[in-house]
Order: structure tokens, then sequence, then C-alpha cells
């Protein structure tokens, strides 16, 4: 039976989204995440697991990108990353980006799981850690929080 989690994302103006994640058996299968987000600027939007699961101050609390490996951000495809690094979404002229990512870092079980941290989208693409500077390999200069939230478990 497969795994299943949900985020409702909201952010200070009009962005906004639902989030689905589901795993099969297993932790090394990979997390399956479809959705939309809208309200969004037309482009490319970093797109984040964040440490805490705590929006308590907004997004900012939701602490930094989920990182227990210690490594440099980087792309969804790229070896070197943090476990949160999912790149980036685009949001069309509508300004709605539809997700459709399957990920093998991310996992719903185990020590790593990512049931209880905040998604995040950010206000500029996400340069993937290639942008040469000290931010880049932190966050890939992906900008401000427009809108987060929690993952949570659900059927």
């Amino acid at each position: 039976m497969a795994l299943k989690a949900v985020c409702v994302l909201k952010g200070t103006g009009e962005v906004t989204g639902t989030v689905f994640f589901e795993q099969g058996q297993g932790d090394s299968t990979p997390v399956k995440l479809t959705g939309q987000i809208s309200g969004l600027a037309p482009g490319e939007h970093g797109f984040h697991v964040h440490v805490f699961g705590d929006n308590t101050n907004g997004c900012i609390s939701a602490g930094p990108h989920f990182n227990p490996h210690g490594k440099t951000h980087g792309g969804p495809s790229d070896k070197v990353r943090h476990v949160g690094d999912l790149g980036n979404l685009t949001a069309g002229a509508d300004g709605v980006a539809k997700i459709e990512i399957v990920d093998k870092m991310l996992t719903l079980t185990g020590a790593l799981s990512i049931i209880g941290r905040t998604m995040v989208i950010h206000e500029k693409v996400d340069d993937l850690g290639k942008g040469g500077d000290d931010e880049s390999l932190k966050t890939g200069n992906a900008g401000s929080r427009l809108a987060c939230g929690v993952i949570g478990i659900t059927q």
C-alpha cells in the first residue's frame, strides 16, 4: 500500500496551491509529487522542502532547505544536492504552475521523512547551485518565499 501526504501552500499574496505526495512500499522507492500552484508571476520559481514544519512567522520560520547530509545546493538530478532541492516549477501566462515530479531522494518514511516539514515556492528562478556565489550554494538565489505549507499525512 502506498503512503500519501499533502501540503496546502498559502502566502501573503495571491499565491496558493496544493501538492500531493505518494510513495510505494519501502524507503528506496521514489516519491511522486503532483498538484498545482496559482497566483505566480509567469516563469520559473524555486521549489524546495525546508527543514521545519513551523509557519508561525510565515514562511521564514521554516528554516533552510532540508539538508540532512550537509551537501551544497544543487538541482534535482544532481548527485550533490540538498534532499529538499526540487529545482523549479514553471508558471504559465495564467500564473499557474503544474506539479509533476518524481524524486528519488525524498521519502515519506524513516528518519529522513519529509512529513512535518515545509514546502516553499520562491519568488525567483533557482540557479541550481551554479550561480557562482556562496548564496547559490545555499539557496540557489531563489529569492523570497511566496507561499508555504506543512506536509501532512493523508489517506
